[in-house]
């Protein structure tokens, strides 16, 4: 009977400090904007966007009439040889500010082109990389406390009971 309690609890806990993990990873990750194809076929779909350093942009199609692709001009970034189902994403890091123009390779004579404004990051939203060694390890050290203590609340009432 202890032993089923003990598991109970321990599962428990081990849960909760893995939802507490993922919420948190959730919490940290930037927005992303969806571009795609628009009904012609031949335009990005939106053809501008503007988003904040550490933001991504998902370039997604499928099932398109004609193969597309992205290509930042000057190379940043490549969403791989023209294809009618794409999904690709960019993550624009801090210190990728500016304007990025981008094409369709196999479309580009025919004007689809779009465009990326990334502003630059606050430094409050965007703190300075730290070390998450320490943090990292905080919540599995924590779910094992809490873990030992439901243990021991367990076999204390398990006690009880006999």
């Amino acid at each position: 009977m202890r032993t089923a309690i003990g598991v109970v609890f321990l599962a428990f806990f081990l849960a909760s400090s893995a939802t507490i993990t993922q919420a948190q990873t959730i919490q940290e990750e930037g927005e992303v904007v969806v571009v795609s194809v628009d009904s012609t076929n031949l335009r990005f779909s939106p053809e501008t966007v503007t988003i904040t350093e550490g933001d991504s942009v998902r370039f997604f199609w499928s099932g398109e009439i004609l193969a597309h692709n992205a290509v930042d001009k000057n190379g940043l970034f490549d969403s791989g040889d023209a294809s009618r189902n794409v999904d690709y994403t960019f993550t624009f890091e801090r210190g990728t500010n500016g304007s990025f123009e981008y094409v369709c390779e196999p479309h580009e004579d025919f004007g689809m082109v779009g465009i990326i404004i990334v502003n630059a990051a606050p430094n409050e939203e965007m703190p300075p990389i730290e070390d998450n060694s320490e943090s990292e390890s905080f919540l599995p050290g924590f779910s094992t406390v809490i873990a030992i203590s439901s243990l021991g609340f367990a076999s204390l009432f398990s006690r009880i009971d006999d």
